[in-house]
């Protein structure tokens, strides 16, 4: 008898503390909303900008530095942000867009600006030379590492896209074919001839 009453103790402690498991659980879901919801318009810290709006997480980290871009001889268009910035979060999407048509010709590099100290010197093939205190700020270097852009704030697309089309020596926008990505599953019908 003892050891039946035993049994019935510790089978009611266990389902008290499934019961106290469970009560937890749905406690915590309705009393702690949750904030997974990325936020354009405020400055929190929501994880990488380029990942969450501009869709584009091969940006971060940058595929070249600036050195070797140089050494090649390659534009490179800086890219100054903070992943807890409005602005910042609002401009990755142009970003992203700019590295759609021109991440082949042009080593598009962002910068967290949180890695550039301020108590060093840099020399013109590193990104802290360039930087000016404020974010987001994009620089575009021709290939022979000359200034060719260097703005701060929002710019738009055609902004950046006319500096770029300077720098290439395309042809302006009015006069140009429109630019357009070719669908990843499209096939060469030229093959089948």
């Amino acid at each position: 008898m003892a050891f039946r009453s035993i049994q019935l103790l510790r089978l009611s402690q266990t389902w008290r503390r499934i019961v106290l498991l469970l009560l937890i659980s749905l406690s915590c879901l309705f009393l702690e909303p949750m904030s997974a919801l990325a936020d354009l318009g405020n400055d929190r810290f929501d994880g990488n900008i380029f990942v969450l709006y501009g869709g584009n997480g091969s940006l971060v980290p940058a595929k070249v530095s600036l050195a070797a871009s140089l050494k090649q001889k390659k534009p490179a268009l800086l890219v100054f942000y903070i992943d807890d910035s409005s602005d910042c979060k609002q401009y990755a999407p142009v970003v992203s867009h700019l590295q759609a048509f021109y991440g082949r010709a042009a080593s598009i590099i962002p910068v967290n600006v949180d890695t550039i100290r301020a108590d060093v010197t840099y020399k013109p093939t590193e990104p802290g030379y360039y930087y000016a205190g404020f974010v987001p700020q994009t620089v575009l270097l021709n290939q022979s590492g000359q200034v060719a852009l260097n703005a701060k704030g929002n710019l738009r697309f055609e902004q950046v896209d006319d500096a770029l089309r300077e720098v290439f020596d395309l042809l302006p926008r009015s006069e140009s074919v429109e630019l357009k990505r070719r669908s990843v599953n499209q096939f060469n019908v030229e093959l089948r001839q």
